[in-house]
């Protein structure tokens, strides 16, 4: 958006406030984000570029899309809309729905087993393999039968072996939130990461308790609750910042818990428009990388420098600040970490080509993105918006691959 054009957004945004008898502060709530970025946005200083943003305004408003911004492609189906489509997920959601072992609550004497733990921390390592190749059509198939097993066996197995199977519990189902919130099924994340965290709590393991809040935290931000996003993250690094204050020299693996927590405090506040609590949280993830020192797989979090300074590139997007990102950009060789992160970056940066309306150059990193994680591009809502956003600037003079590309992630409208 040029600045002419930012202004006149937020003169129809602010004329359509006061139409409704909305104070800004009451249109922030309703869209999840601060009152000071309503008042930025409506004075021209903080540009409305992604279109999953406009629909959350237009929505706040009362409003179509086309209302706010009539040259925004009106949209193929509702985004509240059930989809006729099978999510790769289904299978999985089904498995959430209701108690895990209802068999085991009727079962006054069950027969003690002796389940394979070595077999079922393969099946557990699958999935989070799965899931960081963002293969989720296989993982939807997995894990319904690892799920059933494991709740099946904390319940049956001797009592000496039951923290050893909570604990592969809770890193199941920190993959499916994992999993859930990178093909936008918040919910589902919700009741996945809950469940992660009172399997680690009753596996006797504090730092998988922490790793399963990153996840419900991860879990807000998507659903927008972003109030709830900070408030279960910066509680979790406030209480282990606290612990490891007293306890010595902290391990490679609290760090790289408190570290992850850090930049899921970024990112909510980067969602919320708060652009100094967004870096002063980066602050904090950059200090405790430099400690750590190294890239790691902690809890499957994937902490470390790199995986900061990616994280730094998609803040500077949500907070519109395209030219940072990139420049970020540039400087990071991810090619150590998974294909989904990597493909993330990716994403991410084709979404900063599209602010700048670098057309070839987003549908490039788009299209490496895909090569990398195709199911990741096809599911990722970020992903899908910035693909929209190219058609929509690209018009009737959109390159082959960047239609076809909209047709395969179902980004046409």
């Amino acid at each position: 958006m040029s600045p002419e054009e930012r202004r006149a957004f937020g003169a129809r945004v602010a004329q359509l406030r006061k139409a409704r008898g909305m104070r800004q502060d009451q249109l922030a709530a309703a869209v999840g984000r601060t009152a000071s970025w309503v008042s930025q946005v409506e004075r021209g200083i903080q540009p409305v570029v992604r279109l999953d943003v406009l629909q959350l305004l237009a929505d706040g408003l009362g409003v179509s899309v086309q209302t706010l911004r009539p040259d925004a492609p009106p949209p193929s189906r509702s985004a509240s809309a059930p989809s006729d489509q099978v999510n790769d997920l289904d299978r999985v959601r089904l498995t959430l729905s209701g108690h895990p072992a209802l068999d085991a609550v009727l079962d006054e004497h069950p027969a003690v087993a002796v389940p394979d733990a070595t077999e079922l921390a393969a099946a557990v390592a699958e999935l989070w393999h799965l899931t960081h190749s963002a293969r989720f059509a296989e993982l939807g198939t997995a894990v319904a039968d690892t799920l059933s097993r494991l709740e099946g066996a904390v319940r049956t197995a001797a009592p000496e072996q039951r923290p050893g199977l909570q604990l592969l519990l809770s890193q199941a189902y920190q993959a499916v939130a994992a999993a859930f919130v990178r093909q936008d099924e918040a919910d589902a994340a919700w009741v996945a990461a809950d469940r992660a965290i009172r399997a680690a709590e009753q596996s006797g393991e504090p730092l998988h308790v922490f790793a399963g809040t990153y996840r419900l935290a991860h879990a807000f931000v998507r659903l927008q609750r972003l109030d709830q996003a900070e408030h279960a993250a910066g509680k979790g690094a406030t209480a282990l910042r606290s612990y490891l204050s007293v306890a010595g020299p902290p391990s490679p693996e609290a760090l790289s818990v408190l570290g992850s927590l850090h930049l899921v405090l970024a990112l909510a506040a980067a969602r919320a428009g708060q652009r100094e609590q967004a870096r002063k949280a980066l602050a904090d993830a950059r200090e405790v990388a430099a400690q750590l020192g190294e890239d790691r797989n902690d809890f499957n979090l994937e902490f470390g420098p790199t995986n900061v300074e990616i994280q730094a590139v998609s803040a500077a997007i949500d907070l519109g600040d395209a030219g940072e990102a990139l420049d970020l950009g540039q400087r990071i060789d991810a090619s150590r970490l998974s294909p989904e992160r990597r493909s993330r970056l990716l994403i991410d940066l084709g979404r900063a080509h599209a602010q700048r309306r670098h057309l070839g150059e987003a549908v490039d990193c788009l299209l490496q993105a895909e090569e990398l994680a195709p199911e990741s591009v096809r599911s990722h809502l970020a992903a899908r918006s910035a693909i929209r956003e190219l058609v929509l600037l690209a018009g009737r003079n959109a390159p082959p691959e960047l239609v076809k590309l909209a047709k395969r992630a179902n980004a046409t409208g």
